[in-house]
């Protein structure tokens, strides 16, 4: 099982780069990074809502389920 990350479509649909996201939302760009790319182990429930916040969307746009 794995869990994809949907954020740069999120951010592509939403016109805003990932340092604008990043600074709006309190984080460093690189955290940012490892989140976008699937690498990150673990996402902050007060993480999430912060992004979910700023990008208008809700938590099953930007996290995805994907059988293997």
């Amino acid at each position: 099982m794995s869990i994809k990350v949907n954020l740069d479509q999120m951010l592509e649909k939403r016109n805003m780069k990932s340092n604008e996201l990043a600074d709006a939302i309190g984080i460093t760009t690189a955290n940012l990074s490892i989140l976008k790319t699937g690498k990150a182990k673990a996402v902050r429930f007060s993480t999430l809502e912060a992004i979910c916040q700023v990008l208008d969307c809700q938590p099953g746009d930007i996290l995805e389920y994907v059988k293997e």
